[in-house]
């Protein structure tokens, strides 16, 4: 396999990693906004608790995601990095006020204005941030995105690309699954039923919203004229759908019937399906129709080197992940006294 399919397939693994863990971060400050009723601060309890000691070492994967593309495709990089650069933009001020709001609101702050100014720029961010990287992901899909056939260079066109509807129903989209993960994940988080139940309508309540914002998206996708014909035609796309289709239904049920693991692991797989359908059959092209994984790679020699300090890399990063997680989140009652 050319080494160019190697890095892009490790790209996108990091995007999906990155999407199940840093998303439901961005998903559980959606339902820190949405927090309601007698046990809202007790939710909000929850979220902080669940998301407080993974949330900054979850940005590792979308740090190697950039540098990845950096390395490996930097003509793609340096066209993506131009054309998107305002959602691009947005999404890291919302990733740096984020973060920031979350830690002043945590630590910072013991009046209780302060505490709310600092939770809604907590909220805010949290939304801005994965709707504007969806609307990249939109503009990537549509082929919105021109280059240059004469000189190879990105046409400037600033707004266009991601300004339009069909990234846009991308990035609401993108808020909707992750504030759905989110909800899954949260049920596993506490012990307590009222909690669980409050998480869990929540869940219902996104997973069911995502079904006609798929069929939006759907049908935008179709009027833009330049998706792959392959993504909307052909029978192993259909199929594909179909299973995914199948994995959403049967996720809600099992949350519905509160197997909450199991309910866990359908979402994940879920996701994992759309975002592989899409990269799939985005393959082998980075920028449609002609800058490829091929033509926008960097030499092999640069390729190679990338691989081995990634794989001397994997040595220390997967473990550290695992004993992370292995700490945080396998032991919910842990925190059951907090919760109640």
């Amino acid at each position: 396999m050319p080494l160019e399919y190697i890095v892009a397939a490790i790209l996108g693994v990091a995007l999906t990693v990155y999407s199940l863990t840093g998303g439901a971060d961005f998903g559980g400050g959606v339902w820190d906004l949405l927090a309601t009723g007698p046990r809202a601060s007790r939710q909000r309890g929850v979220i902080e608790r669940a998301i407080a000691p993974i949330w900054e070492a979850n940005h590792v994967w979308l740090i190697l995601a950039v540098v990845l593309m950096f390395v490996s495709f930097p003509r793609a990089f340096a066209a993506l990095g131009t054309v998107l650069h305002i959602p691009l933009t947005l999404a890291l001020i919302g990733i740096v006020l984020r973060g920031s709001a979350f830690t002043f609101r945590s630590y910072g702050m013991d009046d209780a204005a302060g505490q709310r100014r600092w939770s809604r720029i907590f909220a805010v961010s949290s939304l801005l941030t994965p709707f504007a990287l969806g609307t990249c992901v939109g503009a990537i899909a549509s082929g919105r995105i021109q280059m240059d056939a004469a000189t190879g260079l990105v046409v400037p066109d600033f707004i266009g690309p991601w300004l339009a509807p069909f990234p846009i129903a991308v990035g609401v989209f993108t808020v909707v699954i992750f504030a759905y993960i989110a909800a899954v994940y949260l049920t596993l988080e506490t012990t307590d039923r009222e909690l669980q139940e409050d998480f869990r309508r929540r869940g219902l309540l996104a997973g069911i919203a995502l079904a006609p914002l798929a069929w939006l998206t759907w049908s935008l996708a179709g009027d833009t004229g330049s998706v792959p014909p392959g993504l909307m035609h052909d029978t192993p796309a259909l199929i594909y759908q179909v299973v995914t289709a199948i994995l959403a239904v049967a996720a809600l049920v099992a949350l519905w019937q509160r197997r909450y693991s199991l309910a866990r692991i359908l979402a994940v797989a879920q996701i994992i399906a759309i975002l592989w359908g899409w990269m799939l059959e985005q393959a082998p092209t980075l920028i449609a129709p002609d800058l490829t994984f091929t033509v926008a790679a960097a030499p092999d020699n640069i390729l190679r080197n990338l691989l081995i300090v990634l794989a001397i890399g994997s040595v220390v990063l997967l473990p550290s992940f695992w004993w992370l997680y292995h700490l945080f989140k396998t032991d919910p009652d842990a925190h059951a006294d907090a919760d109640h």
